[in-house]
């Protein structure tokens, strides 16, 4: 968890008691949001600026992923602007308190809202990236806008030092799938590092038939097998899982991709499915097959965020008003609806590998893409209602062919959503959460579209 500077304002001649008062209120508003904060109040704009300089020594005790400047009443732009100026490079979010009725039906206020006009266009002109916020009498207060931008800015923190790791490079030769580096490091952040399948290998063959199964008897004991699988198959997704785990902690991945149809399938005869599921269900990585890079980097912000599973999920038809989406091997536990489900299966003349038939949760979700555009970065996102899809099958699987893992996810406008499509694979978060990956986008300087 992140840590947040919370820093309250008010004029000097304004009571005091009123401005800690209000400033507490906000304070613990934000503490029941979850948010681990660094606070000061009041600060006002005495001669001396004993307040400002307080409030910067204690904001600077911590080292601050976003600062909320909470405006509880009249305050001259230039006491603000002098702690700001300390942490100009994080996010803010600039949040308007306000007034109260008395019983007698009169309206008290400190004119916070004189506060935060005054302020925000000094934030735009000094090119500050941050939220505007007000609080309205009789509404319910602004902190759970405040608490979102927040998280937002703690995942772009997180997102700066952020890696990946991607076994091969450009599966299939497929086009969409790659990233640039460099601006991807200035933009989001996300280093994307790639190893040789060799020392997946490699390190595969030091792995022991003990490792092996325990991995047998415990992770994958969790499954629930149609009928059995190949021994050989159970100790390559064990051992496989293992070395590709150990290269992850080793370096600090957080997600990963491997060559699934260039390099696993063709080269090691394994579809890569199982390692997959235990990448995801048991270290906690985001993974994504076929060198997807901004795949990757799309599921880290979504798993920024959300703390939830990222999964993706690839388009196999478009109907008039859904599409359906679904995976040819695997989805992680988390967005199972029951048990997870596999069963031994062959596509085409690829080995027969353990393949997920697992039911997918359905609801409210929102699907997104992080993509790139004559070297400039854009998001693209849509909310849906995902729903289970009626019986399919993928030509080419063994028969009886199995029924894949996917949702028939309805949109409201889908030629709109098919003619700014960026690939074939898209995330799933779960909930309507385009403000909250809008924040995100905002903070890094990314269009939504």
């Amino acid at each position: 968890m992140g840590k947040i500077g919370f820093v309250g304002f008010g004029e000097v001649n304004t009571p005091i008691d009123i401005i800690v008062r209000k400033c507490k209120k906000a304070e613990a508003e934000l503490l029941a949001e979850g948010l681990s904060l660094v606070s000061v109040y009041p600060v006002t704009d005495d001669y001396e600026e004993k307040d400002v300089k307080k409030a910067v020594a204690a904001l600077k005790t911590e080292e601050l992923d976003a600062l909320v400047v909470c405006i509880a009443g009249w305050i001259p732009t230039h006491a603000v602007v002098k702690v700001t100026e300390h942490f100009r490079g994080k996010p803010m979010v600039l949040w308007g308190l306000c007034g109260w009725i008395e019983e007698d039906g009169r309206l008290v206020t400190t004119a916070d809202q004189a506060g935060t006009t005054a302020i925000r266009k000094t934030f735009y002109d000094l090119g500050y990236t941050f939220k505007y916020v007000y609080d309205i009498i009789g509404k319910p207060s602004g902190a759970a806008r405040v608490a979102r931008y927040a998280v937002a800015a703690m995942a772009a923190a997180r997102l700066r030092h952020s890696r990946t790791g991607m076994a091969g490079y450009r599966d299939m030769n497929l086009y969409g799938t790659q990233a640039d580096g460099p601006s991807l490091k200035r933009v989001v952040g996300t280093e994307i590092e790639t190893f040789e399948m060799l020392e997946l290998e490699q390190r595969y063959q030091r792995v022991t038939a003990e490792e092996k199964q325990a991995v047998i008897d415990t992770a994958m004991a969790k499954w629930k097998f149609l009928k059995p699988a190949a021994r050989e198959s159970m100790e390559k997704a064990a051992g496989y899982y293992l070395a590709a785990r150990a290269i992850c902690e080793e370096r600090g991945y957080e997600a990963i991709s491997l060559k699934d149809v260039d390099g696993m399938k063709k080269l090691l005869g394994f579809p890569p499915a199982p390692i997959f599921m235990l990448l995801a269900d048991e270290a906690g990585l985001a993974t994504i097959p076929e060198n997807d890079c901004l795949g990757n980097v799309t599921q880290l912000m979504v798993k920024y965020l959300t703390g939830e599973a990222a999964p993706y999920l690839e388009f196999y038809e478009f109907f008039e008003n859904s599409v359906l989406a679904g995976v040819p091997d695997y989805v992680p536990a988390a967005v199972v609806d029951g048990d997870v489900t596999v069963m031994p299966a062959a596509f085409g003349e690829l080995s027969e590998g353990i393949l997920n038939v697992s039911r997918v949760k359905g609801g409210e979700l929102t699907m997104c893409r992080l993509t790139a555009i004559d070297g400039e970065y854009y998001m693209h996102m849509v909310k849906g209602f995902g729903k289970t899809p009626p019986k399919w099958e993928e030509a080419g699987w063994t028969q009886p062919a199995p029924q894949l893992p996917g949702l028939e996810i309805e949109l409201s406008d889908v030629p709109d959503f098919a003619e700014k499509v960026m690939c074939q694979h898209y995330v799933i978060a779960y909930g309507d959460r385009r403000e909250l990956i809008g924040d995100l986008c905002e903070i890094l300087g990314i269009e939504v579209i």
